[in-house]
């Protein structure tokens, strides 16, 4: 049995009591993308390095001997001593 019913207007209605609210905190971690910028300088340097290019220059020339009146000119040998000089 309840007590409505075995005792009505025994006890006046109330307001009921209203607590304050139990926090319960739930944490959540979401990655969340930072961009992180590392900027780079690439300097190119050009040096100037000398290397030797030997370059050779020559002359052809071509001797023939010339014919003095219908005869061929002979060279002549020209000695040269080679003595040394007593001081």
């Amino acid at each position: 049995m309840s007590c409505e019913i075995t005792c009505p207007n025994f006890c006046p209605p109330v307001s009921p009591i209203v607590c304050e609210p139990v926090v319960i905190v739930r944490e959540r971690f979401i990655p969340q993308i930072v961009p992180v910028i590392h900027p780079i300088k690439v300097v190119d340097k050009v040096h100037c390095v000398p290397v030797h290019h030997h370059i050779y220059k020559w002359e052809n020339e071509e001797v023939r001997d010339v014919a003095v009146s219908g005869k061929a000119s002979k060279k002549r040998t020209v000695r040269v001593s080679r003595a040394r000089k007593k001081k």
